[in-house]
């Protein structure tokens, strides 16, 4: 029996993987993600007044949304459909009413605040803001934990939870801290959650199984991406992944300890290039994760 058979979990798919299909033709696209053999599906983001006609697609396929992803604040356009959804900048009760349409009671923040620093000439956006937080110190995380617990109190109270998603650029040494251990030092562990990116952390160079031991009971969702043997830790807003079971990292032990660890949502996700059809690649992490783990 597999570890998702074994542990009644369902798989879930982070629809960013799919580009701009899940907003254009959801209906379809549901669709398509069910047949696969996924159960439930994270949301890149939320339009308002999208809720029910997303909602409707999910049911008519058999999918629960069970976690969205909310920017902090608006995203640079050039981030596709995504760039206008809503932010936690938004008007609560509005976010609130359209995430209980949506069924879903997880809100993931995808990226911090982010420091005020304007791209110099030959910069591009990713460049500007990891340029940004170097400068900015402990002080712009120690910012952040202070907003995220600030949010996470106001969904509390609307029964909704508040997670962080990391990249790699967290655990860029500040010291001796990073990002990172600063967010889990100064957020409320009633409150605030982490949704853990797997293939970001193994491209900053840090051993996943020993972050999943180490951070025990502050986990709840989990980003299964796979990464390219042949990345190289860095830094950078940069990450080359593949198919889950196709890289280097090793599932048969990451999942089991995620589990021990607390997260009990586990969302395939993959990001662009990719060598073959969007749909075709997420069908074969699915098949990998069903069957050989």
């Amino acid at each position: 029996m597999g570890f998702f058979a074994a542990h009644g979990l369902p798989l879930g798919l982070q629809l960013f993987t799919l580009g701009e299909a899940w907003s254009g033709d959801p209906e379809r696209t549901l669709e398509r993600v069910a047949r696969i053999g996924y159960r439930t599906v994270e949301l890149p983001g939320i339009h308002s007044g999208s809720a029910k006609k997303i909602r409707a697609a999910a049911d008519s396929s058999g999918l629960s949304i069970t976690s969205v992803h909310v920017p902090a604040q608006q995203l640079p356009r050039h981030a596709g459909p995504v760039s206008q959804a809503m932010t936690l900048a938004n008007d609560l009760p509005l976010l609130v009413n359209e995430l209980r349409t949506l069924g879903a009671s997880n809100v993931v923040v995808p990226l911090p605040p982010f420091p005020a620093i304007v791209p110099v000439r030959g910069e591009g956006l990713e460049e500007a803001l990891i340029r940004g937080f170097r400068a900015n110190g402990g002080e712009h995380w120690k910012r952040t934990a202070e907003w995220l617990n600030e949010r996470a109190e106001d969904l509390h109270r609307e029964g909704i939870s508040l997670s962080y998603h990391n990249h790699n650029f967290e655990f860029s040494a500040l010291g001796d801290t990073c990002g990172w251990e600063i967010l889990l030092a100064h957020t409320d562990p009633k409150l605030v959650w982490f949704e853990l990116d797997i293939a970001w952390v193994a491209a900053a160079g840090i051993d996943p199984l020993v972050l999943l031991s180490r951070h025990s009971g502050r986990l709840l969702q989990m980003h299964v991406k796979d990464i390219l043997r042949t990345t190289k830790p860095d830094y950078r807003m940069s990450i080359e992944t593949t198919e889950v079971g196709s890289g280097k990292l090793d599932w048969k032990q990451l999942l089991p300890e995620a589990h021990r660890a607390g997260v009990r949502q586990f969302y395939v996700e993959q990001e662009p290039p990719f060598c073959m059809d969007r749909f075709d690649s997420a069908a074969k992490s699915y098949a990998f994760l069903s069957t050989q783990v």
